[in-house]
This record gives structure tokens, sequence and C-alpha cells, in this order.
């Protein structure tokens, strides 16, 4: 991935909506949109699983919810989850086709795969925007997170747990995600360029379908291999890996867990950083990527083409095709010390949500009340 300019890791990031006026220039006035596509559009959504709450909770909703304010009510969105099932999203996607919807944001399941129907769509005259997974083939735009950067801040929040004591004989798991996800491998570079040269990766794991399970088992034969006890941290590449490493190492007899990483701040993820099993996640702003995905489709079915470009101004390349138009959201390391001014603060979760009866004394321990 190329990028044209260096994104900032901090918190007041988040403060930035999307929302209300819209970015970069994208609102909710469409005056000046193409004769041949104004309001009444149609946005086929297409998201690759349920085991991660966010698609559910927060994409879908948002994006919906955006493309009615953009359209004045007139616009909808089709929606299909392919419970991380290749066949079943190529069949979705090959639906939304045959159906002639106006544009497709699409989150592959297996971006390679998925590139003959991407193909499809382009050639039935479908814009299709990579939504965050970078899929193959001839796609329109991308929108997702630094993806390089969240592993970055996942391997450095692993240095700066392990302290001044850190040493370059300290043994590391590394629960990576699906080989089918691209996301998956950035995350691991930047990761890697963090870890490397300060740490020894004893056991790496490319886990299949990003499922905890699957997570758990791996662990469980790193623990085998390793010791329990000589595993200094563990990098977790999402939440749901996590609490699955988490319980490979209590099964095992685990007093005290070395670091763990995750990603997505989910609420069993956040709630473990307060309880202290969990070292960190990266908090992702699901609004910001959800509402700029669909500006982005609105503006591009619609022909405004300055808006579209404004909403795009980075460039990045997948395997198939070269200086493809995206924007890329920031990030932030989600740790006990900033709950508060992230997940709180824009909205994701009420301290009531996080601080249920199990997490009471915890969350009175770092003020979280």
């Amino acid at each position: 991935m190329r990028r044209r300019f260096a994104i900032s890791v901090v918190a007041s990031s988040l403060a930035l909506s999307l929302a209300g006026c819209g970015a970069l220039g994208a609102t909710s006035d469409t005056s000046d949109a193409s004769p041949t596509k104004g309001n009444d559009i149609t946005v086929g959504l297409l998201l690759p699983e349920t085991a991660n709450t966010r698609y559910e909770k927060f994409d879908y909703p948002i994006i919906k919810e955006r493309v009615a304010a953009l359209t004045q009510n007139r616009g909808k969105v089709v929606y299909a989850n392919a419970e991380a099932d290749a066949g079943q999203q190529a069949a979705q996607l090959q639906q939304m086709v045959d159906d002639q919807v106006d544009v497709i944001l699409l989150d592959a399941v297996d971006s390679h795969g998925v590139a003959e129907g991407v193909q499809k769509a382009k050639d039935a005259n479908i814009p299709v925007i990579a939504y965050d997974r970078l899929a193959e083939g001839p796609i329109d735009a991308y929108i997702s997170f630094d993806n390089e950067l969240v592993g970055e801040v996942q391997g450095r929040s692993l240095v700066e747990a392990l302290g001044s004591g850190i040493d370059s004989s300290d043994k590391i798991v590394m629960m990576n995600g699906s080989p089918t996800d691209p996301n998956a491998k950035q995350f691991k570079q930047g990761a890697l360029s963090e870890l490397n040269g300060k740490v020894t990766i004893a056991q790496s794991f490319d886990t299949k379908d990003w499922k905890p399970e699957n997570a758990e088992a791996n662990m469980a034969q790193a623990i085998e291999q390793i010791g329990k006890d000589n595993i200094a941290a563990v990098y977790a590449a999402n939440d749901g890996m996590a609490g699955g490493v988490i319980q490979a190492l209590q099964a095992a007899g685990a007093t005290e867990l070395p670091p763990i990483t995750g990603q997505d701040a989910e609420l069993a993820g956040v709630q473990r950083i307060v309880a202290g099993q969990q070292y960190m996640s990266v908090y992702k702003s699901y609004p910001q990527e959800a509402e700029a995905a669909a500006e982005m489709a609105v503006a591009k079915v619609q022909g405004r083409d300055i808006q579209f470009d404004a909403l795009a101004r980075d460039r990045v390349d997948s395997p198939t095709d070269k200086g493809i138009p995206a924007q890329l959201v920031s990030v932030v390391a989600l740790t006990r010390e900033n709950i508060e001014e992230t997940v709180i603060r824009d909205g994701i979760y009420q301290v009531s949500e996080i601080c249920t009866a199990e997490y009471q004394e915890a969350c009175a321990a770092i003020g979280l009340s």
C-alpha cells in the first residue's frame, strides 16, 4: 500500500464527524446531481460475516441512515451478509448485478475469489467500492482504515507493555487474521515492523475465518510447544481472537496473562481491558468509515466527480489494479487509560454497558463510573 501522507494516531482525531454537513463537501444537497441519477438510487451493501458484532450493530444501520439523509429519503440500501461464506457472497453479488443496483459497497470474504464478480459488475456498468477490505478486480474506489498503521499500533503497544526489560529472546505468539483477508496481511506487516529485532516470534498462525475457536486451538498448540510460562506476549489481530487466546491460556492453567493485543473495540474486548485480561485493542471509528462510504457511493452514482475525488484523495494498489482512489481512516490504541475519551465519548458504548455487575469493581478502580 502506498501512502501520500502520514496519518496521525491521536484520540482527538476521533472527534471529527462526517455527519451533519458531510465529509469534504459531500452534503445532503443534491442540486448538482447528474440528471441521469437523482435521489432514487439503490446501494447494494455486501458485508462478510456476523462473528464481529460491528457489521450488524454499526456498519449497516449507519450506511442505511446516511444514504437516506443524502437522498432526501428516496435512496435505499439493499443488504446481504455472507456469514463468512465466499460462495454465498459470490451469489449475493451476482444477485445484485442481476437486480441492477446502482452501486455496490463490497466487504469481501475472499478478496481474491471475489474478483470475477467484481468484473461482472463492471461489465454491467455498476460501480463497486471496496469497503473495509481491499477486493481484487476493477473496483472503483476503496475505503478502510489504515491497516498497516493498525498493525504498527498493535506491535508498538506490545513493545511498550513489555517495558524497559524487553529482550530479543522474549517469545511472542502471533495470532494473525484470515489468509483470505488482505487486511490481515497488512496488519501483520505493520506489527512486524515494530516487533522484528526486539522480540522472538516463536509461533505465528494465520487463523482461518478469524474465528475465536480457531485462535483458541492455535494458541493451545503454541502453549504445548513453547510452554505457557515462556510466552512473553501475544499479538492477536482482533478482539474475538484475543478472547480465544485468553481461553486457551486459562485452560492451560495460566494465572497471570501476558500482554495481549486486539482490534475492533468489541464490548467483550473493552471489558477484558477493564479487567486487565487484555492489554489493548485498536479503536476504529466505524461511524466515520460507514458515513464516508455512503457518501462515496452516492457521489459516485450521482456523477458528483469533484466530491467523489475529495472523498478519495489517497491511492492504494491491489494485486490486480494500481492507483485505486481511496480514503484511509485513522485509528487509536484503546487502553484502560482512554476508554472514556474514545468509545464512550463517541457513543459506541455507555458506561452501563461496559460496567456490568461482573466489571463494576474493575471499572471503579480506573475511575469509570
